[in-house]
């Protein structure tokens, strides 16, 4: 499998900013930065349980809290409810993981990619499949950083996906992007929609974090 060299990096401190200022210890060291291939990410999820991201041919540990996980378990529920009403497509959690070009694996806490990508109606067999979410869905925790997620935002639409969701549990607000640089932030009386992508779908932002404590981030 391909690999991406890093040619330009002389210091961790670079690839550490390269990858969006996210804290070291979310990176792994071995395979060497620059490396790594999808089969790396494959092999450490059989054998140790943890998932791993493919940035740049580098393993950047995948971080999601306890809150953060119910929220999106939430979210799941009432968008698998959807798309079976409507029969749209597949709802993947927080392990499922897309394959995009340039050896690059990326694992929202949520995502949906509708029917016509899976052809008469049959899951892959890949443990990461070249997919397209239709919608990714990001739960905002501690670990990740404005230049992280960023990064991934203009990574999603870059390869086709139509929207992307930012839920900010501090906040208790979700930021509703249709492009890296067209977006609206909802706030807990608001609700949200799934559009063209999921036709029939709402949801009051305020079910979401139902009982979540509110933190401020340092």
């Amino acid at each position: 499998m391909q690999s991406t060299a890093l040619p330009e990096i002389t210091i961790f401190a670079q690839l550490i900013d390269k990858l969006g200022g996210i804290a070291p210890e979310r990176v792994r060291i071995c395979p060497a930065p620059g490396t790594a291939t999808v089969q790396d990410v494959i092999e450490i999820e059989e054998r140790e349980n943890r998932l791993c991201e493919l940035v740049d041919g580098v393993l950047v540990e995948k971080v999601m809290g306890y809150a953060e996980s119910q929220i999106a378990v939430r979210l799941i529920a009432v968008l698998e409810s959807n798309a079976d009403a409507h029969d749209l497509g597949v709802v993947t959690g927080e392990g499922g993981m897309f394959r995009f070009p340039g050896n690059l694996v990326r694992i929202p806490d949520v995502a949906f990619a509708r029917w016509e990508q899976f052809p008469e109606h049959e899951l892959p067999s890949d443990a990461v499949p070249e997919i397209i979410p239709d919608l990714a869905v990001e739960v905002l925790g501690k670990g990740n950083t404005q230049a992280e997620m960023a990064r991934k935002l203009r990574e999603y639409f870059k390869v086709g996906s139509t929207l992307v969701w930012f839920v900010d549990p501090p906040a208790r607000s979700v930021t509703v992007y249709s492009s890296p640089t067209r977006f609206k932030v909802l706030s807990a009386d608001q609700s949200l929609e799934g559009g063209k992508v999921l036709p029939g779908f709402q949801l009051p932002i305020a079910t979401l974090f139902e009982n979540i404590g509110r933190k401020k981030r340092k």
